[in-house]
């Protein structure tokens, strides 16, 4: 219905300019958007593609439809294209912080079109986001700077530039840093959250002690494994995912699942896609274990989907977030305590990058 407002106001304003011709142009930009295929945005590399060949392109031939893909996931964009009532995008691939964050920019899901959620975790379940596969932000370096067996094996490992010499690099935002600040300066996991003032003026702290040695503040999931490969950094916060792709390919890069930050990739739906129901029921497929088993053989982002996850061979659950061996090394991102400090302390976080 806001939508349908939305988009008569916009008509109405154009006939008051342009006459008949603007409310035709209107008409047809609206029909155009009806008549595109379903368009699934993700974050690109690893990610992406193993989206697309494990999940959405058996999707699409079950359904014999097209779905057209994009790339990176831009929450900016996603507001724009809401209040613009002309989303180019229907299923997006977020961070889970967003579902609450960008709630208002988000269809409540259609549980009846999604029946396999049932199956899930229900911490892999919310009202306007359902998670599809699981990474987490580890630690990982050069191996020519130090061999794969030697590399830290903690947050306070990477903090020790005596031990572990050489440039850093971390993510752009107070996302992920928070954590890893707490997780340096010997903070329990289990007393990571909740967020309080005390805790951050901890993290500012630890990371001001750090920030002489980071030499990028990364943006991109691509960033950290070329910057480790190519040597210009010795040690990295990265996306799991991306690593493991480019140990495949066998770059000279290293990572440890201790201490790592696990979260999960979370698919939303877009408010006012005219494929909502079509993007739901991609959701559903996703999560399904026929979907979910794709990933095993793909070693790099994991199952959502605890059955699948069990079906693990053991070489397969050293690559798995959800592998007991490696849960059990790390911290699970609380997300909705995530949205709130990186809501709350965004001022200070923004002054500590430009110090």
């Amino acid at each position: 219905m806001q939508k349908k407002r939305r988009m008569l106001l916009s008509l109405g304003a154009a006939s008051l300019v342009t006459g008949p011709l603007g409310l035709t142009a209107g008409l047809r930009s609206a029909h155009a958007q009806q008549g595109r295929p379903l368009t699934f945005c993700s974050w690109g590399g690893a990610l992406s593609e193993l989206e697309k060949t494990t999940m959405l392109d058996p999707f699409a031939r079950q359904k014999n439809i097209q779905i057209a893909h994009a790339s990176p996931t831009n929450y900016a964009k996603i507001k724009a294209m809401v209040e613009a009532g002309a989303p180019e995008w229907d299923l997006v691939d977020v961070g889970g912080r967003f579902i609450d964050q960008g709630k208002d920019m988000l269809e409540t899901l259609d549980m009846s079109l999604i029946p396999n959620a049932k199956n899930l975790d229900p911490g892999w379940v919310t009202s306007r986001g359902i998670f599809t596969s699981t990474g987490a932000t580890a630690i990982a370096w050069n191996t020519k700077t130090f061999p794969e067996d030697k590399g830290p094996q903690s947050w306070k490992d990477f903090w020790d530039v005596k031990a572990f010499p050489g440039a850093r690099g971390l993510y752009k935002q107070l996302y992920y840093n928070y954590e890893a600040a707490l997780l340096a300066a010997g903070v329990p996991r289990n007393q990571i959250y909740p967020v309080t003032d005390d805790k951050v003026k901890l993290v500012f702290q630890k990371l001001n002690e750090i920030k002489p040695h980071v030499k990028v503040w990364w943006t991109a999931g691509a960033q950290p494994p070329q910057l480790l490969s190519s040597g210009e950094l010795a040690l990295c916060s990265a996306w799991t995912g991306r690593i493991l792709a480019v140990m495949k390919e066998k770059a000279p890069v290293a990572m440890t699942y201790s201490d790592g930050i696990a979260w999960g990739n979370a698919w939303v739906v877009v408010k006012g896609s005219p494929h909502a129901k079509l993007a739901m029921e991609a959701i559903n497929y996703a999560i399904s274990e026929e979907a979910q088993l794709r990933l095993l053989d793909a070693g790099t982002y994991g199952p959502a989907l605890t059955t699948a996850a069990a079906k693990a061979t053991p070489e397969q659950q050293k690559a798995l977030v959800t592998a007991p061996e490696n849960a059990k090394k790390m911290l699970i991102i609380n997300e909705e305590q995530a949205a709130q400090y990186s809501a709350k302390y965004e001022a200070e976080w923004n002054r500590f990058q430009l110090a």
